[in-house]
């Protein structure tokens, strides 16, 4: 097995020492995927920026949510599902939207279903999403800046999802509780 070390400000390359006090600063804590990533200042330092971008959004909390759980929940990542059923917990966002997501069962409201399923398209099909399937996002109430805001969310999460396939970056214990594994169908019988 490949061992990722997991740094501290102490033990990080200089050039993310600065990344890891912005992001002790932030979270009053080191998250385990932000020691990871400073190995590489840069992605940690593009992680930064992209989830800070991703939050100066239009999005609402909830649609901020859809988006960042849909990816995870696709991408099957142990590590950011817990972390992002927390994080909606701290941004006050409904645990049915939350549960929602994370058991792949249909969310309370059809706007907030039409943004999952946009951004499922957009990822499944690595961003070639047909004419019809646009046009349902958009008449479902989102516009073509909700588009590119949900490419920005889907970088975002590939970035986190993929670091902690390769890192298996334990689950910070503030996230323990919702730890997360995908349900699998039940075999036909």
């Amino acid at each position: 097995m490949v061992d990722f070390p997991i740094h501290t400000i102490e033990t990080a390359p200089e050039a993310a020492k600065p990344l890891l006090e912005a992001s002790l600063k932030a979270n009053g804590r080191i998250p385990g995927l932000h020691g990871t990533m400073a190995d590489a200042p840069g992605l940690l330092e593009a992680y930064q920026v992209a989830h800070k971008a991703f939050l100066n959004t239009s999005l609402t909390k909830e649609e901020k949510t859809v988006v960042w759980q849909t990816v995870n929940v696709e991408h099957e990542c142990h590590y950011c599902v817990p972390a992002h059923t927390g994080i909606a917990k701290m941004m006050g966002v409904d645990d049915a939207i939350t549960e929602a997501l994370r058991n792949e069962t249909p969310l309370p409201d059809p706007k907030l279903e039409a943004l999952r399923d946009f951004t499922l398209k957009v990822v499944r099909n690595r961003g070639f999403v047909d004419e019809a399937d646009t046009q349902a996002f958009l008449d479902a109430g989102y516009t073509t800046t909700n588009i590119l805001e949900v490419i920005l969310g889907v970088a975002q999460k590939v970035m986190s999802n993929y670091v902690n396939h390769f890192a298996k970056t334990p689950v910070d214990k503030v996230f323990e509780k919702y730890a997360w594994e995908r349900k699998k169908p039940a075999a036909a019988e």
